[in-house]
């Protein structure tokens, strides 16, 4: 048993709460299996009814995984990588498959692996403090943990823009995209808990009860202008609709992604149209994990975590250095399909 996991029942619930404040409670491979093993004895475990997951102090729910261990595992072998990728994934996959009702707690940051075991959740509660994003493209990995699954089935082209610029949402954001069910002032998220453990077959109605009127949700006064300029999935067309329509917003837009990867900028959108079709959420998580068994080793995840985590520069060198130097064969090999033993599978 980990302690960056407390795993506990109450009433008729079970309790997660994610346990690495000095971390904002970034996921380890440690906590990825304490969760899955509570997961698993739950699931057949008729005392409990729902699964209330949280964080314990602190300012964030989940601000991501373990990404300084990604880049120094795949400066090696990426081995210890793809055994963090392959069990966190299969986490977000009991998730969504999970027959009990899970309750995510949003309130604080809420990025990169704290999206992936949020979104799979039926109930999906957000606060003042909720602070949501993919920021994968400014360190050079990409949106995964389902990302390629949640973020193209948002309105219009919003799952794009978010994929690459690693935009910020607020509570009220998510609740009107639909990546929140509810929203809730902070103070009210204990009589919530302690309320859903008692009833857990009320969820529906005391989140209801229990919810505020979000504030007006600036992302929505934009809807017209993302879903225009960022309507292609060929990024070099993206940044050509930005630069031409001059305006304070897209001009800040285009500067934001001059500074992204430009590798991971066209996985994302290959990864976005692709996961649009996918046929169920497995097949989805096979894709992202031959993705990430790549990408950890490449050029510019090592670089980005270098230059964004370990040295603080901010300057990262990407290489390839434009978009036009990433070509389609080069996109092409990292979503390649991993040999047959080599594949992600859900746990059975």
């Amino acid at each position: 048993m980990t302690e960056d996991v407390l795993i506990s029942t109450d009433g008729r619930a079970g309790r997660i709460a994610l346990n690495r404040p000095k971390a904002i409670h970034a996921l380890n491979l440690a906590m990825c299996e304490a969760m899955t093993d509570a997961l698993v004895a739950w699931r057949t475990d008729d005392a409990i009814e729902a699964v209330i997951l949280e964080h314990s102090e602190g300012r964030g729910f989940c601000a991501g995984g373990d990404i300084r261990m990604l880049a120094e595992s795949g400066a090696k072998d990426g081995a210890e990588a793809r055994a963090f990728f392959h069990t966190e994934y299969r986490l977000n996959h009991l998730l969504f498959t999970y027959a009990k009702p899970v309750v995510a707690f949003m309130d604080g940051i809420t990025m990169g692996g704290g999206v992936g075991i949020s979104q799979p959740a039926k109930y999906r509660v957000a606060t003042e403090h909720t602070r949501f994003a993919m920021p994968e493209t400014g360190i050079g990995l990409f949106p995964d943990v389902g990302g390629g699954w949640y973020l193209p089935r948002l309105e219009g082209r919003v799952g794009q823009y978010l994929a690459l610029t690693g935009a910020r949402l607020d509570g009220a954001e998510c609740l009107a995209l639909g990546l929140a069910t509810h929203y809730l002032p902070s103070e009210k998220l204990a009589e919530a808990k302690e309320r859903i453990a008692a009833h857990p077959d009320r969820i529906g109605g005391i989140l209801g009860e229990l919810s505020a009127t979000a504030p007006p949700a600036a992302v929505m006064d934009r809807l017209d202008k993302i879903n225009r300029l960022f309507a292609s999935d060929r990024y070099e067309d993206i940044l050509a609709a930005l630069e031409a329509d001059g305006s304070e917003w897209a001009k800040k837009e285009r500067d934001t992604l001059g500074t992204k990867s430009p590798q991971t900028c066209k996985v994302a959108l290959r990864q976005l149209k692709e996961g649009a079709a996918m046929p169920d959420f497995a097949a989805e998580m096979a894709q992202e994990y031959a993705i990430g068994a790549r990408v950890v080793q490449m050029h510019d995840f090592i670089e980005g975590v270098r230059a964004l985590i370990v040295d603080k520069d901010n300057n990262p060198k990407w290489d390839p250095p434009t978009p036009e130097a990433v070509s389609d064969e080069w996109i092409d090999a990292i979503f390649a399909p991993l040999p047959d033993g080599e594949k992600w599978t859900p746990l059975t």
